[in-house]
């Protein structure tokens, strides 16, 4: 089971970076629990991780009418992590670009 599905870099995130230095946001598996996802950051990004938060998002129903008729769907659930890390550690992940 791969643990952390992608890093989150939006605008709101970014924001919140900004204001508490060491808090990250990752997208995580659905059935991966706090444990996990720690040991999973620290192994790949060589980080202490001081603690972290878990948000499950349900999906949002979605419709249109377009001119080919009433179109509806779903966006998909995902689970949300937000990491604090150690005094004095950081990630960069725009380093290897």
């Amino acid at each position: 089971m791969e643990i952390i599905v992608k890093p989150i870099i939006t605008e709101k995130m970014t924001k919140t970076n900004e204001k508490f230095s060491n808090r990250f946001g990752f997208i995580v598996d659905k059935r991966a629990n706090k444990i996990e996802i720690k040991k999973a950051v620290e192994s790949l990004y060589n980080v202490k991780v001081d603690r972290v938060n878990t948000i499950n998002y349900a999906g949002k129903n979605k419709s249109r009418f377009t001119k080919a008729g009433f179109i509806s769907g779903k966006t998909s659930a995902f689970k949300k992590a937000i990491v604090m890390l150690a005094a004095g550690e950081t990630i960069d992940f725009f380093s290897n670009i």
